[in-house]
């Protein structure tokens, strides 16, 4: 009986001792995090129950009052508005895009790797630096978009200046500006895939398309839902193409809730109503993420 319970105290200061270790490596990454994750976040939901005053300390408690003043702003609800459509303009447009651009550069094809290298080049530009460049081309009077409509014949469009367009041309930046990491992440994914199965479909007879609904797509899942969350979060947080081009305008038609945020924060100096905003779009990204995981994690295929 002695031995047993000698044996079960060595057990426990064994797990322990490995407990010790273990969370002595992982103390540079609790530190980091601490830093930069948790105490952000705990502050800033501290933050979104008071007034504050231009130095960003809190000065008068109002509890639920900005989450209330939110809900009745019509401004804050057009952000909304506008980052959802921003989503579901630019999330499965540039899935889609990358994706046939995967297909294309996975072809054994003579010259391929050039073509990989220019569709996955987007990767090396900036957002500042991309902007710049779009800037330019929706440049009213010397953009080159304005000028292929008028060699065409078509009406003039004042692509970041009218309310109608201007949503859509961010979304178009975005779009080219995301398009090479997602066109990498699914080429890595298509080339993971056994050649086996492909050489035993076409023994079979099954054509192309066939083998791109029941091989490819199955296969692929994994990486398509990787990109599907990492693009939906990336989207909801999209603010250096929006600053750049539209600063929000016109009339509000671009102003995502973190330029929201930012304005409210920084020009408005009103730190409560901006953290208030953020701990909703925290919100709304969870949601979003964790739906993505209860629905669509029951089509992936890992095996």
């Amino acid at each position: 009986m002695t031995a047993a319970k000698s044996k079960q105290k060595k057990s426990i200061w064994k797990r322990s001792l490995d407990a010790r270790t273990a969370l002595l490596y992982l103390l540079p990454s609790i530190i980091l995090f601490s830093v930069f994750v948790f105490y952000p976040m705990f502050r800033t939901i501290y933050l979104s129950f008071f007034l504050t005053n231009q130095a960003g300390e809190a000065a008068v408690f109002v509890g639920l009052e900005n989450y209330a003043y939110l809900l009745e702003s019509s401004a804050f609800l057009n952000s909304i508005k506008a980052t959802f459509l921003f989503v579901l303009y630019t999330v499965p447009t540039g899935i889609i895009i990358a994706l046939g651009l995967a297909l294309l550069a996975n072809e054994k094809l003579k010259g391929i790797g050039f073509f990989r290298t220019i569709y996955a080049s987007t990767m090396g530009v900036s957002v500042a630096a991309s902007s710049v460049v779009w800037l330019f081309l929706f440049h009213p009077s010397i953009g080159m978009f304005n000028k292929v409509l008028a060699i065409l014949n078509l009406p003039q469009v004042e692509w970041l200046l009218d309310p109608t367009w201007a949503l859509l041309s961010v979304s178009l930046t975005t779009i080219w500006l995301n398009t090479g990491f997602c066109f990498l992440i699914l080429l890595g994914g298509l080339q993971n895939i056994d050649e086996h199965l492909y050489e035993s479909a076409r023994i079979d007879g099954a054509s192309y398309w066939y083998r791109l609904r029941r091989i490819t797509i199955p296969m692929l899942s994994p990486t398509l839902f990787f990109i599907i969350t990492i693009s939906l979060i990336n989207a909801f947080q999209t603010f250096g193409q929006v600053d750049i081009l539209t600063k929000g305008g016109p009339s509000q038609s671009t102003n995502l809730i973190v330029y929201s945020i930012y304005r409210e924060a920084f020009v408005n100096y009103q730190f409560g109503t901006a953290s208030a905003q953020a701990v909703f779009l925290f919100v709304c990204i969870l949601i979003v993420t964790i739906l993505q995981f209860k629905l669509g994690e029951k089509k992936v295929h890992y095996q």
